[in-house]
Formats: structure tokens, C-alpha cells, sequence
């Protein structure tokens, strides 16, 4: 049994569809982030960085994970889907990993960071990250062009990645004219498992509306 410990976000929805596509028993552990709960001694326990999400496998001597590649890596191998197993073949699938966590992640959280929520508005911080979001996407393209996923098969790649861009709107980044794109993010979308991780924890649990979610988002960032 996996233990998640999560909540309503695009790094929190990896580890849920992923469990939901492996069909992995697991319980959830809502973690409400605008209570500072992941900065609590007990959680810090199980992830000294205090973020979401981490999973504890109670099969394997209550083993803790935390960081949401490493996590979406370790339920992959543990039931051997969703990566493969061959060296070319779990590279490219660790390379888009990568680009997620190193780029998209980061770029569009900032875009979110000063789009959305800092109560100052800078046009030079605003542009920058939903210009480099914007090219992010656009590499993303070009390889859905030529490729039905990122890395061959479906894998953690393309639930890493969509988990983000399907999040575009909050950011302020247009998909517009990125059709390879577009098409990805509707198969990936109408997948039943993904959508049974996107509800996970059930968004009514936390926050109920986009002022809501600004006012509960600048409690964390201070």
C-alpha cells in the first residue's frame, strides 16, 4: 500500500494519475499547503524540503519518497509500466522527465508566481516567464509533430508534462498554432485514469475559487 501525501496541484497530480494508471492500492493524506502543514515537524520527517507531493511504501519498510520526478520514477519500476526497461528506451522517457522538472515546472511556476499571485505586477517578470513557457511548449510540439507521446509509448513522461501544460490558462501562455500539442493534451486528458488523478485530493477539500486559491498561494510564497 502507498501512502500519498498531496494536494491540488500540478506537481501533487503526477503522483495521483500515476498511482491511478498502475493501478497501485493507495490511501491519500491531503496536505493543506495555506496552513503551512508541509512545513510541520512530522511531515518534515518524511520530506525534509516541506513540498508535495511524497509517498511512503508501506510494502518496502515504510520507504519515503519525496520530489515528484523521483516519485513518478520509483512507482514506474516498482510496477514495472509506464517506463522502459531498456537503456535507450528509459532515457528518453528520463529525458523529457527532465525537461519537465527543469523547465516547464519551474517556468510556468513563475509565470503563475508573477501573473497570478504577487501583488506587485512586473511586466519585464510576467513576459519573461510566459515567453520561455511559450518556447517550452513549442519544443514540445515539434516532438508530438513526429511522435504520437514524448518518449514512444505513453509513460511518465507525457503524465509529467501534461500534469503542467494542461494548466496553461492560469498561466497567461497561449497554445495557439501548437496543434501536435493540442491533440496531446486531449488524448492525454480524456484518459480515465488522469482523470480520476486530477480529482485527487477532491478540489472541493481546499480551495473553492481562483480568489481563494491567489489569497491561499501568497500565504505559502511568503
Amino acid at each position: 500500500m502507498i501512502e500519498l501525501y498531496t494536494s491540488p496541484t500540478p506537481n501533487g497530480w503526477k503522483a495521483s494519475i500515476a498511482l491511478e494508471e498502475l493501478e497501485l492500492p493507495y490511501t491519500v493524506r491531503g496536505i493543506a499547503l495555506q496552513n503551512l502543514e508541509q512545513k510541520e515537524p512530522w511531515y518534515l520527517k518524511i520530506n525534509p524540503n516541506g513540498r508535495i507531493p511524497t509517498i511512503v511504501d508501506k510494502d518496502n519498510g515504510d520507504f519515503a519518497v519525496f520530489e515528484s520526478g523521483a516519485i513518478l520514477m520509483y512507482l514506474a519500476e516498482k510496477a514495472g509500466r509506464l517506463m522502459p526497461s531498456d537503456t535507450k528506451g528509459r532515457s528518453l522517457v528520463v529525458q523529457w522527465l527532465m525537461f519537465q522538472m527543469g523547465g516547464i515546472g519551474p517556468m510556468m511556476g513563475q509565470a503563475n508566481v508573477f501573473f497570478r499571485y504577487a501583488p506587485e505586477k512586473i511586466p519585464f517578470a510576467i513576459d519573461r516567464y510566459q515567453r520561455e513557457s511559450r518556447r517550452l511548449f513549442e519544443v514540445l510540439n515539434t516532438q508530438l509533430a513526429e511522435h504520437e507521446f514524448l518518449a514512444g509509448d505513453y509513460s511518465i513522461a507525457d503524465i509529467a508534462n501534461w500534469s503542467w501544460v494542461h494548466t496553461y490558462p492560469w498561466s497567461g501562455v497561449e497554445v495557439d498554432g501548437l496543434d501536435h500539442l493540442k491533440r496531446w493534451l486531449d488524448a492525454i486528458g480524456a484518459r480515465p485514469a488522469v482523470q480520476r488523478g486530477r480529482e485527487v485530493p477532491r478540489p472541493a477539500d481546499f480551495a473553492k475559487d481562483a480568489e481563494t486559491l491567489v489569497e491561499s498561494a501568497r500565504k505559502i510564497l511568503v
